[in-house]
């Protein structure tokens, strides 16, 4: 199940009720028994469990099925309005026949996510049909996929049933065996459900498309929703209809989506699979036109954050952030021994890729101390099995510690937004033979036109180390460097002529990023590393990047505590 946001948890008075699903972005389903419970149907809230952080949104009954009350009285189906829209893409129905599989003797493998006691947020459970045949016309049963396996249990009440290889829904889990050890239960298919409630004959897409088909024309919605593409759906349509197809509807389509789904549910026979294909290439073209028009990245960040943790110099204080929606997401915090901070890092970053936008970029940031702004993060192992280096296969960023602080947070925001206007990166060469006096750099830095500070020496080196710490504080908005650079002694002069590591680095780096918009600079420099990584003594090899937009980093230090209880522990 590739697309889990639209799974819901239903709360009743506070207190879990059971699950639904988002079938257009302001509606849900699940069971009449469900909001019923309790008797608190004027207090119902809805959780969308996998995004984590978002608020519970309230939700009201406004259509259900005339469900009677009793364990095997019909129509135990609720429809409930959500309070507002929430930026999720609805889950995607199956044709009605879908789980049923191809052949008798071999099944489909079907889903439930639920929320049983114990496990709020969110389980899964593998069922398949036993047979074909509704039961008193309203159900199918359910049978475990294997045996030992979760059983339905209340919580699972009102899940989608999805095809475990698709992810679109076949139906909703209206009951559990009951009986101790017997693992099966019902579900409502979705042609009954549309039985109770019309506006759903509209979603059931017709059994003429193929699967690979359908999955890509709803991830090429979701890329474009999710992105604002600005189209007609009207005009695309009829761009992709063929002669015999249905025109549009007079009052025209309301979104990009409810067209995809006129195109899926509407149009059958032998020529909807040519259309399917034509409304998806024509899509995917404005897609394309837009992003080339502006490809400016959507940064979702990862942050790490190394501290001094004030126990020995042997720990380190390592927090971890993921940046999503315009919040902070804490994922881990502990003060780790030094030779243990890789491997902890390595899976915190990849717990936290789980909180990021979808189709986002995204972008790992180590926010350090100024005495270790240097350390080579690029180089680590990017996972325990893959010793790739971190840097060649994500963008990656370091920033100083300082700058997260207000003051400096004002002054960075106020010059990139003026760097947006900018075609390309300039830079300003900060040269290992004969540096300026660091009052007169910051001058320089602080001017209109400034954007990236280069320096041909590493940080630590003593000639230039006032003109380093002059950049991070003037605030220099971007700042690039080698940690190899001049090779030249601390008590040597140089003249930074040809030969010069350092000045070979300054011109390498002025050529490969005076065209390259600075927003664009993470992209630019994992290309640098990617190429390094497959040529020797490549210029780019120990290349690092000081980039800290404020606006891709709000709210550094805010957020819900790191250490937030889960229920499943």
């Amino acid at each position: 199940m590739n697309s889990a946001e639209w799974h819901a948890r239903i709360e009743s008075a506070g207190q879990v009720a059971g699950a639904g699903f988002l079938i257009t972005p302001r509606k849900v389903l699940t069971c009449a028994h469900v909001v019923r419970q309790g008797g608190a149907a004027d207090a119902l809230t809805v959780t969308f469990t996998e995004r984590p952080g978002s608020p519970a949104v309230p939700a009201r009954v406004i259509a259900d099925g005339g469900w009677g009350g009793g364990p095997t009285d019909l129509g135990d189906l609720a429809v409930l309005e959500l309070a507002y829209d929430v930026p999720i893409a609805p889950a995607a129905l199956a044709p009605v026949d879908a789980a049923h599989g191809q052949r008798a003797d071999r099944p489909r493998k079907l889903v439930v996510y639920g929320f049983p006691v114990g496990f709020d947020e969110g389980t899964l459970a593998e069922y398949r049909i036993t047979a074909t045949q509704l039961l008193n016309r309203e159900w199918i049963q359910l049978e475990a996929w294997q045996p030992g396996g979760q059983p339905l249990a209340p919580g699972f009440s009102g899940a989608a049933v999805t095809l475990a290889d698709t992810g679109e829904v076949v139906g909703m889990v209206t009951a559990a065996a009951g009986a101790q050890g017997v693992h099966n239960g019902r579900m409502m298919p979705t042609e009954v459900m549309a039985r109770y409630w019309p506006d759903l004959e509209g979603l059931v897409p017709t059994s003429d498309h193929r699967s690979a088909d359908r999955a890509r024309l709803r991830a090429l919605v979701e890329r474009a929703v999710r992105a604002g593409l600005d189209c007609d759906p009207v005009r695309l349509y009829t761009a992709a209809a063929g002669p015999l197809d249905p025109l549009p509807p007079e009052e025209g389509f309301e979104s990009l989506w409810s067209a995809a789904l006129f195109v899926l549910c509407e149009i059958d026979g032998a020529d909807a699979a040519a259309t399917v294909a034509r409304f998806a290439d024509r899509l995917e073209a404005l897609f394309q036109a837009s992003v080339e028009a502006s490809d400016a990245p959507e940064w979702s960040p990862i942050l790490v954050d190394l501290q001094h943790s004030g126990a020995g110099d042997g720990q380190v204080l390592v927090e971890v952030s993921a940046y999503s929606g315009g919040r902070r997401h804490p994922v881990g915090s502990d003060t780790v021994p030094q030779a243990r901070v890789r491997a902890y890092v390595q899976d915190r970053i990849e717990a936290a890729f789980r909180y990021l936008t979808p189709g986002c970029d995204e972008l790992i940031a180590f926010a350090l101390p100024r005495d270790w702004i240097d350390l080579p993060v690029d180089r680590w192992a990017s996972a325990p099995d893959d010793d790739t280096p971190l840097g060649s296969v994500y963008p990656l960023v370091v920033t100083d510690q300082a700058r997260l602080r207000a003051g400096a947070r004002h002054q960075l925001t106020r010059a990139w937004k003026r760097l947006d206007t900018l075609p390309g990166a300039r830079v300003h060469r900060v040269e290992c033979g004969s540096p300026e006096e660091p009052a007169r750099l910051r001058m320089r830095l602080r001017r209109p036109d400034a954007c990236l500070a280069g320096f041909a020496t590493a940080p630590a080196a003593p000639r230039t180390r006032p003109h380093f710490d002059t950049s991070l504080t003037a605030p220099a908005p971007v700042v690039i460097w080698s940690r190899g650079g001049c090779a030249t002694g601390p008590e040597e002069a140089c003249a930074g002529g040809d030969g010069c590591a350092g000045k070979t680095f300054l011109d390498e780096l002025d050529a490969c990023v005076s065209g390259v918009p600075p927003a664009e600079l993470p992209r630019q420099v994992l290309a640098l590393r990617e190429e390094a990584d497959a040529e020797d003594g490549h210029w780019a090899r120990d290349i690092q990047l000081l980039w800290d937009d404020p606006r891709v980093f709000t709210d550094p230090h805010g957020g819900t505590p790191a250490h937030a209880h889960s229920p499943v522990a």
